[in-house]
């Protein structure tokens, strides 16, 4: 899944307004690159920003998406607001991103309705809003929550099978629970499809000692485990560094083609 920020104030690319043909290339650059899925949101998950209004995050986020499901690109919308889901959806989007542990249930009415997939994320902490919890056991906990989240999208209506779960990485955690969900991730692959969104996060930061556009690296590191942990979904900036380093691994661990060979052009760079 490679990520679209319609959004002037995103905490990895802070460049300001983006036009609607620069987003539209980016989106058909990430999918060039390997991205199946390409999440568009509209509001930056900042905490230091206060939430954008209904019409604002819908203006930025719908026109994109009409062009690239024109287009045929598969689109997910990123919001935690059921008329912007609402409203992506009408667009053509066909999941819908909810980094909010599902705080506005209408939501998975609107998933209900279309046929629409629902990413449920889990969080304790009100959308926008920068907050740490007590955990005993934050494996144990996030599943409970996931698991109570995705009985109220069933009841009203989502079908399990178009459901999918993301243990919500930093957010509302410590980098520490981060990390202690990514090293124990297999026990919440019993929920069903688990997305992992691990790129340029705050743990990787606390790690590496960088800012977040200098996380990539470290970024690959997280998307190991995530694979390894049986993530079925990753969520990433570098769409390009993710697949290279994915096929990579993959080749090392399972074996290359036979036939795998380094094409003339390949060799050297181009004059």
């Amino acid at each position: 899944m490679g990520v679209v920020n319609a959004t002037p104030d995103s905490f990895s690319d802070p460049q300001g307004e983006k036009s609607l043909d620069a987003l539209v290339e980016r989106a058909h650059r990430l999918a060039e690159d390997g991205a199946a899925i390409v999440d568009v949101g509209g509001e930056s998950g900042r905490t230091d920003r206060p939430a954008v209004a209904v019409d604002e995050e819908i203006a930025r986020v719908a026109p994109v998406i009409e062009r690239l499901a024109a287009d045929g690109l598969n689109v997910s919308v990123d919001t935690w607001r059921a008329p912007v889901a609402r409203a992506a959806l009408a667009a053509g989007a066909t999941m819908v991103n909810d980094v909010s542990a599902l705080s506005d249930p209408e939501l998975a009415d609107a998933c209900a309705e279309t046929g629409a997939r629902l990413v449920i994320t889990h969080t304790l902490a009100p959308p926008k809003v920068k907050a740490f919890q007590d955990y005993g056991d934050v494996v144990v906990e996030v599943a409970a929550l996931l698991r109570e989240r995705a009985d109220e999208a069933e009841r009203r209506g989502v079908s399990a099978d178009r459901l999918v779960f993301d243990p919500g990485i930093d957010i509302a955690k410590t980098p520490a629970e981060s990390i202690e969900l990514l090293r124990r991730l297999p026990e919440l692959s019993p929920l069903g499809p688990l997305l992992v969104a691990v790129s340029r996060k705050d743990f990787v930061g606390a790690l590496t000692g960088r800012t977040p556009a200098a996380r990539d690296a470290g970024t690959l590191a997280a998307l190991g485990v995530a694979a390894d942990g049986g993530a079925d979904i990753l969520r990433v900036h570098d769409v390009a560094g993710a697949r290279d380093y994915l096929q990579v691994r993959a080749a090392l661990r399972d074996g290359a083609p036979p036939a795998l060979e380094l094409g003339e052009s390949l060799r050297r760079e181009p004059v």
